[in-house]
């Protein structure tokens, strides 16, 4: 497994025997600190910014982000989530999407 694709877990930053791709059941705890894994929280589509802090448009809204829940969209997250592209990578993207011209 690759830098890029380790599972790192949101409450104790530790990395995780888990594959970026393999499926995560609703029950299933970090071995560390024993915090859920099927929560917002490390899911690809998590975003403090984002309405309801979620990009997936279509998922329901879950108040608690770091309990596990049913969502139908859930994907693990790799990496750790400080590794969010920043605002200034996002604008950047945005430009180069649009060719915006300086």
């Amino acid at each position: 497994m690759n830098n890029s694709s380790k599972i790192v877990c949101y409450q104790c930053h530790n990395t995780l025997a888990i594959e970026h791709e393999q499926r995560i059941l609703r029950h299933e705890e970090c071995s560390f600190c024993q915090t859920s894994l099927y929560c917002c929280r490390m899911c690809v589509f998590y975003d403090k910014s984002s309405y309801n802090e979620c990009r997936e448009p279509l998922a329901e809204r879950i108040v608690d982000k770091e309990k596990a829940n049913f969502c139908s969209y859930f994907k693990i997250r790799g990496g750790d989530s400080s590794s969010a592209p920043s605002k200034d990578e996002l604008i950047s993207a945005a430009d180069a999407l649009f060719k915006k011209k300086d």
